[in-house]
C-alpha cells in the first residue's frame, strides 16, 4: 500500500492539533489510533484515499471528545467571545476529497484541513 496519502492526512491533522495548542501525547495518541483504522480501511477501499484527511481528522474529534481527554477540538474561534463554545466541524460528511473545517453555529468556513 502507498502510505503517502495516510502521512499527508498525518500532517495535516497535527499541524491543526497544534495550531489549537492540543498537540500533547494523548491528541498524538488519537491522531496514531485513527491512522492505523484508517490505515486498514484504505488498504480495503483504495478508491477512497481522497477521503482519508478528513475521516482521520473526524475520528480524532471523536477520541478526543470520548476519550480520557474530554476536549472539545478543534473550539470555534472566529465566533464572538460572548457565544457558548461549540467545534468546528469536516465538512463533508464523509471527510472528502476536499475536507474544510466549518463552524458548527453559524455554518461558516473557517479553513481547510489542515489550515487552521
Amino acid at each position: 500500500m502507498n502510505t503517502t496519502v495516510l502521512f499527508e492526512a498525518r500532517a495535516r491533522v497535527l499541524h491543526d492539533l497544534d495550531a489549537r495548542g492540543l498537540a500533547g501525547a494523548a491528541a498524538v495518541s488519537a491522531l496514531e489510533d485513527a491512522m492505523t483504522e484508517r490505515g486498514w480501511w484504505v488498504e480495503q477501499w483504495p478508491e477512497g484515499k481522497a477521503y482519508v484527511a478528513g475521516l482521520v481528522a473526524q475520528d480524532v474529534q471523536d477520541l478526543l471528545f470520548d476519550g480520557e481527554v474530554s476536549e472539545r477540538w478543534p473550539v470555534c474561534t472566529s465566533c464572538p467571545p460572548e457565544s457558548p463554545t461549540h467545534s468546528l466541524h469536516i465538512t463533508p460528511d464523509l471527510g472528502g476529497p476536499d475536507p474544510i473545517w466549518v463552524c458548527e453555529e453559524s455554518g461558516d468556513v473557517v479553513a481547510p484541513l489542515g489550515d487552521l
